[in-house]
């Protein structure tokens, strides 16, 4: 073989590989989303949800899953990991590659769970990045049809009357039910006992059976049994009225200015997803919550949609932490 040769043979392999690598690093350039977000998304996306399928949470994630996989051009499933108190699912997605791929539905849980839990595999405000809000739920204070208690200031009355003898029902300890009944508690400065149940079903027995005076509970699950007569409706902890049952007062309203609370829902995604990408998915987020397929179905399960930009989830999230930590702490719950 003569130099000459060796050194067109040699510069022809520098060209090859030099065209192969590009050809390369275009097909990776193609299958990871860029800073721009330009090529985003290049593969279905998972929406990790912290409870079990049916429920209202999945409910909610399933319908703006369906909007989003329209806009966004790749489908949108949703992974149910219950458990743990939806420590489990925040895991998976805060130790998911930050490329937008990957989204959680974060709550009013977690941001319970950033005081109440002793520890945690990762951090709830630094692992995650709020990209936008989706829902609130109304929470009711309720009383059975035959209670004595018509209102509000019945309760707060008789609890002024006979302190320590009002028992308010929730669920479980620590639930965002739990924490309302509490702020109740403190906000009219009744002497009272908040008493956990296992589930809604076990306090809504309860109540029917004037075990506990008055419940706090979540309005959608309750609305059939308000509508069949089984109980009435107090107050809502909400901002404003609930279209559902526009002659029902909130605390607010009634004067009780800090018993405002709601449950909600968004989607976070891990630290360091590109900023481009936390937008376009804000963009179809609120795309889905606009439409009127959308808000029939919401409206069907007794939710309200919430508009917002990563900015406002974002301190959103940081205000609940703040809200529901102080509550914890002024109602001396132990960290679990």
């Amino acid at each position: 073989m003569s130099s000459e040769f060796k050194v067109k043979f040699l510069k022809g392999l520098q060209v090859l590989a030099f065209l192969v690598t590009g050809v390369m690093v275009s097909s990776q350039a193609q299958t990871q989303p860029n800073a721009s977000g330009a090529n985003f998304p290049t593969k279905p996306i998972k929406i990790v949800v912290p409870f079990g399928a049916g429920g209202v949470a999945d409910l909610t994630a399933r319908i703006i899953a369906q909007k989003m996989s329209e806009g966004l051009g790749q489908p949108v499933v949703v992974d149910n990991r219950p458990g743990a108190g939806g420590v489990v699912a925040a895991d998976v997605v805060a130790k998911s590659e930050p490329d937008g791929h990957t989204l959680f539905l974060i709550s009013n849980g977690t941001a319970v769970s950033a005081t109440l839990m002793r520890s945690l595999p990762f951090d709830p405000v630094n692992d995650f990045v709020n990209v936008g809000l989706l829902a609130t739920f109304d929470i009711a204070i309720l009383s059975a049809t035959d209670s004595k208690f018509n209102t509000l200031s019945d309760v707060i009355q008789y609890s002024k009357n006979k302190p320590g003898a009002l028992n308010i029902g929730s669920i479980n300890i620590g639930s965002t039910q739990n924490l309302t009944a509490e702020l109740f508690k403190s906000s009219t400065s009744m002497d009272a006992q908040v008493v956990p149940f296992n589930g809604t079903p076990a306090l809504m027995t309860a109540l029917k059976g004037n075990q506990v005076d008055v419940a706090v509970e979540i309005l959608g699950p309750v609305i059939p049994q308000i509508k069949a007569k089984n109980f009435k409706v107090l107050a809502l902890t909400g901002e404003q009225r609930n279209s559902s049952l526009p002659e029902v007062p909130t605390a607010k309203e009634l004067g009780y200015k800090n018993l405002i609370a709601s449950s909600w829902n968004g989607l976070a995604a891990p630290a360091k997803t590109p900023k481009a990408v936390v937008e376009r998915l804000n963009k179809e987020i609120n795309a889905a919550l606009r439409d009127p397929q959308t808000e029939k179905k919401f409206q069907e399960l007794n939710i309200t949609p919430k508009l917002s930009t990563p900015a406002q989830a974002q301190e959103w999230y940081l205000s609940e932490i703040k809200i529901w930590g102080r509550v914890i702490e002024k109602a001396a719950i132990a960290k679990q």
